[in-house]
């Protein structure tokens, strides 16, 4: 009997795997049934590259990317779509939606717009090296979060764009056993945005969260809209009925990113920022200049976009009853700390028992596009 052992991914584990049925869903094989795979012919002939994915996706379609029968575990999914040049095409991964669904419910354990799944979080792919998710040259989407299913996984994905999607690539990597144990928690993952944040009101990372579970990690996307410093704010875990003070505060934006010091050094007598990426923290994104400009007569003026991850991995937040996630939006100049207010968008990234609270309607396209 084939059950679920040691989780792949930890080299000291590998040889003690308890195996599984491996399998692999992409467009040409939605379902991942066995010996179904590179069936398609081709201008090459059959099974030479025949379907190797979706093709010109409409506007407003849902479209199935993976449609699993059974009791499994996702291990690995990549995905790459066009990098569009077109004025209409500005924002498309943040006009994509991703979707998933465990065990046949209604509503969606993730629901997240396609490049910020990846901390690629203002409709431009950039750099990311860490433990779970990996972006690299261009558009290679990555995630190797572990993401268990009893009965069954769907994954969607709905365009939002103005125009279609001309090619859609993917692919889901997963093995099949015979049960999991009972104790296994369900990936989640959800979206929010506040384009104007509230001077002395928390920003909330996640909220209504009701079960029992771990918080896994937090993608942060942030446009400041005033001068000065503006990392000082904390990140705050409300645990199981924390109500006015969490259980776990930290000391500050930065510090909880694991950077420090304005993550600046010294080059030619001027301050300069440092991006970086780690196994499980990270600053991959930084840009004062809008990158998607198409027409000459404008100027790439834009408010200053940074992009943070951070997986609680090694350092799980674990709750009982219920979370909730906050961070504060304080910075410091010349006359000490201010309250601050700047656009926030992130995703939370965490596992629980089942069934969870439904998530917060999703903004329209246009309310979730970058400054």
């Amino acid at each position: 009997m084939e059950r679920y052992g040691s989780l792949p991914g930890e080299l000291s584990a590998m040889p003690f795997f308890r195996h599984g049925r491996s399998r692999a869903v992409n467009a040409e094989n939605p379902t991942g049934e066995k010996g179904k795979g590179g069936m398609a012919a081709g201008a090459l002939g059959p099974s030479r590259k025949g379907s190797p994915c979706l093709k010109n996706i409409p506007p407003g379609e849902t479209v199935i990317l993976g449609d699993i029968k059974g009791c499994g575990i996702i291990s690995h999914i990549w995905i790459t779509v066009d990098n569009q040049t077109s004025p209409g095409d500005c924002f498309v991964l943040r006009d994509l939606i991703l979707r998933m669904y465990w065990d046949g419910e209604e509503a969606p354990s993730v629901e997240v717009p396609l490049g910020d799944f990846f901390c690629c979080g203002f409709g431009k792919e950039c750099m990311v090296n860490s433990l779970p998710i990996a972006v690299v040259p261009a558009r290679g989407f990555n995630s190797y979060f572990q993401m268990p299913f009893q009965r069954g996984a769907r994954i969607t994905l709905e365009n939002q764009h103005v125009n279609q999607i001309p090619a859609f690539f993917y692919q889901i990597d997963y093995c099949l056993y015979d049960y999991l144990p009972e104790e296994c928690t369900y990936f989640h993952a959800s979206w929010r945005r506040q384009p104007l944040t509230e001077p002395g009101v928390d920003y909330v990372i996640a909220d209504g969260i009701r079960g029992k579970g771990h918080y896994a990690g937090t993608y942060l996307a942030l446009s400041t809209l005033q001068r000065y410093w503006w990392g000082e704010g904390e990140v705050k875990f409300y645990i199981d009925g924390d109500l006015e003070y969490p259980t776990i505060c930290g000391t500050g934006m930065e510090d909880y990113f694991g950077g420090s010091w304005s993550f600046a050094s010294q080059a030619d007598h001027k301050t300069v920022e440092n991006t970086y990426c780690t196994p499980y923290l990270g600053y991959p994104y930084y840009s004062r200049h809008d990158e998607l400009v198409f027409h000459p007569y404008h100027n790439d003026d834009c408010p200053p976009m940074r992009g943070f991850y951070r997986w609680h991995i090694p350092d799980p937040v674990f709750f009982e009853e219920d979370l909730r996630v906050t961070v504060q939006q304080i910075g410091v100049s010349h006359n000490g700390l201010f309250e601050r207010r700047d656009d926030l968008s992130s995703v939370a990234y965490w596992y629980q028992t089942e069934p969870h609270q439904a998530f917060p309607k999703l903004p329209s396209r246009e309310k979730r596009w970058p400054r």
